[in-house]
């Protein structure tokens, strides 16, 4: 699963970039140069999904959007992201007891505000019957 969501980029007449994200409305940025833009676009994902993690909103799934930027948030909102589609409709007694640990232990690994370690994405991930992989960029 890839935690990457599109964007579009558009230079500004007078200087810079403007960044807006297809898949949420509310979630846009701009930036004087490319590299401050791409920064900012990460930051600002990061955010909208944060708070919409916390107030139980949906988030969608990446649109396929073949010519635009893809920007992926935070690790950790990635690692929850993740986590939770993986596990689907499973209960988190289900994802608790299949990694030996407590039901708040295991809801932990959803939460935008906790880092996981590696080990714990590794067992969770075997536990739903997937694999870690992990990627720099």
């Amino acid at each position: 699963m890839d935690i990457r969501y599109p964007a579009t980029l558009t230079p500004e007449p007078d200087g810079g970039f403007v960044v807006q994200f297809i898949d949420f409305g509310e979630a846009f940025t701009e930036g004087e140069t490319l590299e401050e833009a791409l920064f900012n676009a990460a930051e600002v994902l990061t955010l909208t999904l944060d708070g919409r993690m916390d107030e139980g909103q949906p988030i969608p799934a990446p649109s396929l959007a073949p010519d635009a930027l893809l920007i992926a948030p935070s690790a950790r909102i990635q690692a929850a992201l993740l986590v939770r589609r993986a596990r689907a409709d499973r209960p988190f007694a289900e994802l608790a007891r299949a990694l030996d640990t407590s039901w708040p232990a295991a809801k932990r690994l959803e939460d935008p505000h906790h880092s996981p370690t590696i080990k714990q994405l590794e067992r969770a991930a075997a536990a739903l019957g997937k694999r870690l992989v992990l990627a720099f960029e």
